[in-house]
């Protein structure tokens, strides 16, 4: 076994070109730890957004050497400490949170809490798991935050996109009447996910989750007194017309994370993968997310 392993990182964020590919000592788990052998990374917008440095501009990452970048993986299990119950040669799916760390998933190993990560059901591929976590997971806390729906108004933004669409199916399943905002081309499927669509909705919705982004634009369209979601930590849009505004800030949540994967792998949830793509792409990978358009997710292989 190699006494090193990459893994990508910024040194100096300044958008793809500053992203790096270097070899890392091997780590053995401490207690309560595995260490995976990673099989897909999803690249998702937060990771685009570190690498352009917006989170070390608002404080939230402060590494003297360099960030690592990706929230979620996939993979099997190749070493665990004594105290922990997973085997070895598990295939599982985990989600590391925080922005302020010398270590991401845009690498070929990673230790972890093996309370962080579940099992991936039999039948799912590895590179739609790594999917799974951080859309899931943020879907799932965005509709605990707004609650039970009991037959109100929601418009999710970017309803045709990894996060919204997860939205849309969770929060009618918590009582939403739910209209999805997306282009014009994404109606079917954003309507396949029991919602209705609009391109360009009016104002008036009882609460907005904003997947896409939108901040103020996505405050406008709810009514007074309502409530909105963004999904930007550290950058809540103000409130206005006694609005409430929340943010979801995903944390790891095994126990949910595992109900996602068997909801992905039934159908219930969907589930796009874009492309596969090897890990030492991974600059290139940024640029296309950056143009926007893509529809599924773009996954890092190492």
């Amino acid at each position: 076994m190699s006494a090193t392993f990459r893994t990508a990182v910024v040194r100096h964020p300044g958008g793809p070109q500053s992203i790096e590919m270097i070899d890392v000592p091997v780590v053995e788990p401490g207690p309560g730890q595995v260490r995976v052998e990673i099989s897909a990374a999803t690249v998702n917008p937060v990771d685009l957004a570190v690498a352009d440095g917006v989170f070390h501009q608002l404080g939230l990452i402060d590494q003297p050497h360099y960030t690592g970048l990706g929230w979620d993986f996939a993979g099997t299990v190749v070493a665990a400490a004594p105290d922990v119950d997973l085997a070895i040669g598990g295939r599982v799916a985990g989600l590391v949170s925080g922005f302020n760390r010398d270590f991401g998933t845009y690498a070929e190993q990673i230790v972890v809490p093996a309370s962080d990560v579940a099992l991936v059901p039999d039948g799912l591929e590895l590179a739609t798991a790594a999917t799974v976590a951080l859309n899931g997971l943020t879907a799932a806390q965005l509709v605990d935050l707004l609650g039970a729906g009991n037959g109100r108004t929601l418009l999710v933004t970017g309803a045709a996109g990894a996060v919204g669409a997860s939205t849309v199916a969770l929060a009618r399943e918590h009582g939403w009447r739910v209209t999805g905002l997306a282009r014009a081309e994404d109606e079917g499927f954003v309507r396949s996910l029991g919602a209705d669509f609009s391109v360009a909705p009016a104002p008036g919705w009882d609460a907005v989750a904003d997947c896409a982004m939108l901040q103020e634009g996505g405050i406008a369209l709810v009514r007074a007194g309502g409530l909105f979601v963004g999904v930007r930590p550290g950058a809540a849009p103000p409130g206005e017309r006694s609005i409430t505004v929340r943010v979801v800030e995903v944390q790891p949540d095994v126990a949910r994370l595992a109900e996602l994967l068997d909801a992905t792998a039934s159908g219930r949830l969907p589930a796009r993968v874009h492309a596969v793509v090897p890990l030492d792409q991974v600059a290139v990978v940024h640029r296309a997310v950056a143009k926007g358009g893509v529809r599924g997710k773009y996954v890092l292989r190492p």
